[in-house]
């Protein structure tokens, strides 16, 4: 992290991202009034704006690529296990 870098709660990102997601607010105005710099809201905006699923279940887009990092361990987990399942069943 650069010595000058601002570092921000998740409760302020993620009020900032409320603000812009609640319409009425644009990226100028958040810069202005909040002092952070407008491609640093965007990114926010993209990490943590809810992404509808389904029917009354959102998850944000950081959790989404959570999500499909456990899913892609546990696909590779399976796989590992099915191979020793079938060692096991020849050495029987």
């Amino acid at each position: 992290m650069a010595k000058n870098q601002k570092s921000y709660t998740p409760e302020f990102k993620q009020q900032i991202v409320d603000l812009y997601n609640a319409g009425g607010t644009s990226y100028p105005q958040l810069e202005r009034e909040y002092g952070v710099n407008r491609s640093t809201v965007s990114g926010w905006v993209k990490q943590l704006s809810p992404i509808k699923v389904s029917e009354g279940e959102t998850v944000t887009l950081k959790e989404y690529k959570a999500l499909q990092k456990e899913t892609q361990r546990l696909k590779a987990e399976n796989e590992l296990l099915k191979k020793a399942g079938a060692i096991f069943a020849k050495e029987q």
